[in-house]
């Protein structure tokens, strides 16, 4: 409840329940109800002239152009990357790809994150060990450096949708770089990784033994680094390109809108047509049975009279 009445300015307290107010007997609720309801009228013009230059933004931002349409299908390209091996740790005991599932046997992502988490304390223990700078901790680390990559270019496709506002950012162009960037140091953490392993006969790579160790990158890596080039290649594209604003966006979108509703519009005549078509023919066959009836009476009462 209002504070003071709106009419005449009187002080309500907790206990004036009454909608009336008790000095000028002005209805609350409704005081002023007409200007009111054209605040919220205008209030929900603001907001959906808001909603619809949000929704041209995005749409443009995504779709808006045949750069952007390139942009969309490229940005996915890169997935395609981190299901390929980047590197392979080989050893006479578990071997292990730097990728998220293997094709050749050998230990990947999903298994590692299975080992990891199920017994943590072991993975700790064994880094301390080998005072976080052994076989095992570069090999963690490229694996996290692996999926830290994914991530990066995972937000860089969404930066497309946040920062639809600014068509020309190059928020994107940054991740993509840092996806690259974390990339390489996940292949390096990994082949040196594989280095260090060959110093020793075996070590435990959590669950794992490796025994005779050694770690090469991948050719997928190279096709993975290609996807990624890429994508921020048309990243920077889409950031240099010309951009439409949200002036040209909005006469495009009520342009389309025209266009959807006159042929809504066209629909509805030919339907009313097609009603007014059927009822005249409906009418036509109803007066043909009226006077086929008719004719027959009169012929009977011809038969009749002779």
């Amino acid at each position: 409840m209002a504070s003071t009445c709106p009419n005449c300015g009187k002080k309500l307290h907790i206990w004036n329940v009454k909608a009336e107010c008790s000095a000028c007997g002005v209805s609350i609720p409704n005081f002023n109800w007409q200007e009111r309801l054209e605040e919220d009228n205008i209030r929900a013009e603001k907001q959906f002239t808001v909603f619809n230059k949000t929704m041209n933004r995005i749409a443009y931002s995504i779709w808006g152009t045949k750069l952007r349409i390139a942009r969309l299908i490229l940005t996915f390209l890169p997935a395609v990357g981190f299901i390929l091996p980047w590197a392979v740790l080989k050893s006479d005991g578990a071997s292990f790809d730097l990728s998220i599932i293997s094709f050749s046997g050998n230990k990947s992502l999903i298994d590692f994150f299975t080992s990891f988490f199920g017994n943590i304390n072991l993975y700790i223990t064994n880094m301390k060990f080998e005072s976080f700078g052994g076989a095992l901790t570069l090999g963690v680390l490229g694996y996290i450096l692996f999926v830290l990559s994914a991530l990066l270019i995972v937000i860089a496709f969404f930066l497309n949708i946040i920062m639809c506002k600014r068509p020309k950012t190059k928020s994107t162009v940054v991740f993509d770089i840092l996806s690259i960037a974390a990339s390489v140091a996940s292949v390096v953490c990994f082949v040196i990784s594989g280095s260090l392993a060959a110093d020793f006969t075996a070590y435990n790579f959590g669950d794992f033994a490796v025994i005779n160790g050694s770690a090469s990158i991948s050719w997928g890596y190279f096709v993975a680094l290609a996807l990624l080039l890429v994508a921020t290649g048309i990243n920077i594209a889409v950031a240099k390109a010309p951009a439409k604003s949200d002036e040209t966006l909005e006469e495009e979108r009520l342009a389309r809108k025209a266009v959807k509703d006159e042929k809504e519009r066209q629909k509805q005549i030919e339907k009313e047509k097609a009603r007014e078509e059927a009822e005249r023919l409906a009418a036509e066959e109803e007066a043909k049975k009226v006077a086929e009836a008719k004719a027959k009476l009169a012929a009977d009462a011809e038969k009749k009279k002779k």
